[in-house]
């Protein structure tokens, strides 16, 4: 089986927000391979951006996969692929760049959610919210130690440092889960732009019954009213019922706004 086996419906809004003067996030929806991807680069004035589309269009390249197996060691090829890019551009240019990432690979009736750094994957399914991803960043560690509460979590001075990204070593690290999908199953992808403004309780309210494309645009919406202090990307994914072992005729879409 080459395909997600679930029907799907897929939507992506990609903006600069209302202090930034570009855009330096980038993201892939490719329902027929069973792939979407966020990207949030990092590293000055146009680089940040070169790193994000560096593992977009690697990614894009994936074509489609004879199994799960095969789908996830073309994902890890080519991430690996775009990590020696961007390491190349960083020595070529003097400086460290690089880009987090969050995706999720669906076929077969599972899902595997892959990420590095602070991009996002969330799953809401029968009414709850649950957070896919955990954080790389300095805060959560100091969560995860019992070092600080969650409450200061919130405020911490070093809440945005980032410990894992593509490109920023040799040696790439990614965390991964992975699950069965369930018809009804919304997933949501996102850049840290949308988590710095947005609860989790105010995304699972926003998707719950919306299309992925209304829900986007009304998660984009909320960050740009609360000030969009950053670039914000949102991926909605939403898993249909029926399982008749064929990927149903998709109704993605995709905008940049902004850019």
């Amino acid at each position: 089986m080459s395909t997600v086996a679930l029907p799907v419906e897929s939507f992506g809004v990609s903006h600069r927000g209302c202090v930034r003067d570009h855009n330096e996030d980038n993201y892939l929806i490719d329902p027929q391979t069973g792939l979407w991807v966020v990207a949030d680069g990092m590293g000055g004035h146009e680089a940040g951006e070169v790193a994000s589309a560096s593992i977009v269009d690697h990614l894009a390249t994936i074509g489609i996969a004879s199994s799960a197996p095969d789908l996830r060691a073309r994902f890890e090829d080519r991430l690996s692929r775009a990590n020696s890019e961007i390491r190349n551009i960083s020595r070529s240019r003097g400086i460290t760049i690089g880009s987090t990432f969050a995706a999720l690979l669906a076929m077969d009736g599972r899902f595997a959610g892959l990420w590095a750094g602070d991009s996002r994957i969330y799953l809401v399914r029968n009414g709850m919210i649950f957070q896919v991803s955990k954080d790389h960043t300095e805060v959560q560690e100091l969560l995860d130690r019992g070092m600080i509460s969650a409450e200061e979590a919130l405020t911490w001075p070093r809440r945005h440092v980032i410990t894992h990204a593509v490109g920023v070593s040799d040696e790439l690290e990614i965390d991964f889960q992975q699950g069965e999908l369930i018809p009804g199953d919304v997933f949501v992808l996102s850049t840290d732009g949308l988590t710095a403004h947005v609860s989790d309780a105010e995304i699972e309210a926003t998707v719950r019954s919306a299309t992925p494309q209304a829900a986007c645009q009304s998660l984009l919406e909320m960050v740009l009213a609360r000030g969009g202090t950053d670039n914000v990307t949102v991926v909605l994914v939403k898993i249909g019922g029926g399982r008749d072992g064929a990927l149903h005729q998709d109704r993605s879409g995709a905008e940049s706004l902004a850019r």
